[in-house]
């Protein structure tokens, strides 16, 4: 009497597939892409090949083919590790502004899958703001929550973005982001800065907050830095290097912080409340 070999229940390319127990990740290639250049395997590109466990999620990719769109979102998510798609993908972030800081933010977290963007900004797109800010020159004049959300779009449209072109306030802080599991505060006036912090810390108390104070200039890299200031906020700079005439904003030093931002947003949607990053 013979028994039937196990199975493993693996995923290629976003498809469920059965495979004997034993199977390599090259053998699987060699059955079902045999012309693949690519072959990750749990978000990690291989160049050697590896005995398959149940429940891996295998990519098989050829450069220059256009996949379909589920083999595109497969892929895009694949590389993010076993675990952490699933969290993004629930998460809604709110982006107060969406100037250098704040276009760079969302262009980070819809790269990174997060399943929805609120994006808030009252302000056009302007000829000063393209040498930081993520934007076209056949955008100038757009509403930036309008040019944005476009361009978000082509990056990844497996994600829902909500541009909401608006001067935020005060009063309708709260109501803005009561949805949004963290906040990003991306102004770059003080006041705006300040009343983000107050109407948050009264109104939506156990929202987290990641503010920025201090980027401006070309000061060493590694001065910028991200730390509690308060419960439930968190602070990205230097803390010293404010804008001011001779001392502007420029992409570099903008982009740093952005994507000190970004990586906050990130842990803490992953549930690392860590003191300091």
């Amino acid at each position: 009497m013979t028994t039937a070999a196990a199975h493993l229940r693996i995923r290629i390319n976003a498809l469920p597939v059965e495979v004997e127990a034993g199977a390599t990740l090259f053998g699987v290639r060699a059955a079902h892409k045999p012309d693949a250049d690519v072959a990750i395997l749990n978000g990690f590109p291989l160049a050697e090949d590896r005995v398959l466990a149940d429940g891996d999620e295998v990519v098989l990719i050829r450069r220059g083919e256009r996949p379909s769109a589920d083999e595109l979102r497969a892929q895009m998510v694949s590389r993010h590790g076993p675990g952490v798609h699933e969290k993004v993908e629930r998460a809604c972030i709110g982006i107060a502004g969406c100037g250098g800081l704040g276009s760079a933010v969302a262009v980070a977290l819809a790269r990174t899958g997060v399943g929805r963007l609120v994006l808030v900004d009252f302000d056009v797109v302007e000829p000063s703001n393209l040498n930081r800010q993520q934007f076209f020159v056949d955008q100038l004049g757009e509403p930036k929550v309008r040019a944005l959300k476009a361009n978000l779009e082509r990056i990844n449209p497996y994600i829902a973005v909500e541009a909401i072109d608006r001067r935020l306030t005060l009063e309708n802080i709260p109501e803005t982001f009561a949805a949004c599991d963290v906040v990003a505060e991306c102004f770059d006036n003080p006041a705006m800065k300040r009343d983000i912090v107050l109407a948050m810390r009264r109104a939506l108390p156990d929202t987290p907050l990641v503010t920025v104070s201090g980027i401006a200039g070309t000061g060493p890299s590694n001065a910028i830095r991200t730390r509690r200031a308060f419960r439930n906020v968190w602070v990205v700079g230097d803390g010293e290097s404010a804008a001011q005439p001779g001392r502007g904003l420029l992409a570099p030093r903008v982009g740093i912080a952005a994507s000190h931002q970004a990586n906050k947003v990130l842990r803490l949607i992953l549930g690392e409340h860590d003191t300091e990053d």
